[in-house]
């Protein structure tokens, strides 16, 4: 990836640099984002993909860096503080991230380690927003 992609005319679409956001963390996030990851200061799972937030927050980074690497200025900077920086921290939070149960190292995934956030059924008619 040199940076220097063209932008392409209104409307047209755009090729992707990656195939999809398992190529992008395998090829581009894991190889260039480089952390302690002890458990105290920050975490990951190798198996990424088994967390749904997880997933979610990859794929938008993935989609944003794919339409930012484009721009020719800003775009990569923008993408690394408005996008990877808040998205790392959520991610590799040891205490409230998706992967606080998990260890990087020994193939440390926990299934599930938290349970989906509480919801109760909403009634339209009861309670109109």
């Amino acid at each position: 990836m040199t940076g220097r992609e063209e932008v392409p005319p209104p409307g047209e679409e755009v090729e992707l640099y990656f195939s999809d956001v398992f190529a992008f963390v395998k090829e581009f996030l894991a190889p260039t984002v480089r952390r302690r990851l002890n458990g105290s200061s920050a975490t990951w799972c190798p198996r990424w993909w088994e967390h749904p937030e997880a997933g979610a927050r990859l794929s938008a980074l993935w989609l944003a860096w794919e339409q930012l690497r484009l721009e020719p200025t800003l775009g990569l900077s923008t993408w690394w503080l408005h996008h990877a920086d808040p998205h790392l921290r959520v991610l590799m939070d040891t205490d409230l991230g998706p992967f606080a149960a998990c260890s990087p190292k020994e193939g440390g995934h926990t299934a599930y380690p938290f349970d989906t956030l509480p919801l109760e059924e909403y009634d339209p008619e009861a309670q109109p927003l």
